[in-house]
């Protein structure tokens, strides 16, 4: 059995420096979360030392993934050609290793009209989609300036995954304050803030009419739908209010896939088949924030309802929707 990842992240020492250099007001304090333990040595390496840990716990192929906040916090002026040098070298790492590697592209998200063309010419090296963020400054990913990405994200038949990000310095102020330092990073990203941001960004592109306009848009969320599929009752709503031509859930259940992201809960898996089908779930294990081992791998696959299915979930669904090769 085939075992594909699909969040797999990486970065490097010259992405690092540029987003510290940032002002305060516009650093992302989530960064000192890639230097925990050995994750900074783990994330700068796309070469022997990654595949020699895939190996360890199975894992056959890698959608690589430039790790949070990418180049977004960055001025248009360094946004478009970091992104640019980053995606060279992540097309590197896939040509030297065919066999074990994909991509996302990295987007010049501070340049809306830089970011269509990028897209582009990272198809024509042979990405898979492009990973992005729910805003970019204080503009929402569902911005009509940021219209082009989505029809061009449709036309070329890559899909577009919505990582988590930190809430606006705002938020964090009025609904993450008031504890200790670090306390108060937690809630505002891997215990909470992170999934409410990626889900509003979501939510904002069903509410904008993103999926009547391009219907054939796919969407990748992680950590099992980024706790939107466990709201459609309310979410539904949205139908009667915005004119929508379909309930939110259904958009979910034709635009949407869902992965795991390390998660490896049976409890989340059987309640994420409650809103969407199993052709839409995808394994990833958002390395190397989560590590799963093989055991613990093969541990939660035996919760599948039948092998067609955890093949679907493995890789089947994966290489359909990336378009990789068996």
């Amino acid at each position: 059995m085939a075992l594909i990842g699909i969040e797999e992240h990486w970065t490097t020492p010259g992405l690092a420096a540029a987003l510290k250099a940032l002002p305060a007001g516009r650093r992302d304090d989530s960064l000192a979360f890639n230097e925990i333990g050995d994750h900074l040595a783990r994330l700068e390496d796309i070469g022997d030392a990654r595949i020699a840990q895939m190996d360890s716990q199975g894992i056959d192929l890698a959608i690589l993934s430039l790790a949070p906040p990418a180049t977004g916090p960055l001025d248009p002026a360094d946004a478009v050609p970091l992104s640019r040098d980053l995606n060279d070298l992540a097309a590197a790492a896939v040509s030297k290793h065919p066999a074990r590697f994909r991509a996302f592209a990295t987007l010049p998200m501070a340049e809306p009209s830089a970011v269509a063309a990028e897209l582009e010419r990272a198809a024509q090296l042979g990405f898979v989609g492009a990973m992005v963020y729910g805003r970019t400054g204080e503009v929402p990913l569902d911005d009509p300036r940021y219209d082009d990405l989505f029809a061009t994200a449709a036309a070329l038949g890559k899909p577009l995954f919505i990582h988590p990000q930190i809430p606006s310095p705002a938020i964090r102020d009025a609904a993450y304050s008031g504890f200790d330092p670090m306390t108060e990073l937690a809630l505002a990203t891997f215990s909470w803030g992170w999934h409410i941001e990626a889900a509003l960004a979501a939510l904002r592109l069903i509410a904008r009419g993103t999926f009547d306009r391009h219907p054939d848009l796919q969407i990748v969320l992680g950590h099992w739908g980024e706790l939107l599929p466990f709201w459609s009752d309310r979410t539904n709503s949205l139908t009667r209010i915005t004119g929508l031509q379909r309930k939110a859930s259904e958009y979910v259940r034709s635009n949407f896939h869902i992965t795991s992201s390390g998660m490896l809960s049976p409890a989340l898996l059987h309640h994420t088949l409650e809103v969407t089908t199993i052709d839409r779930l995808i394994f990833s294990t958002d390395y190397p924030f989560q590590q799963p081992t093989q055991p613990e791998i093969r541990d939660f696959l035996t919760a599948f309802a039948s092998d067609e299915d955890r093949e679907k979930f493995t890789a089947g669904n994966a290489r359909k929707l990336f378009g990789l090769n068996a």
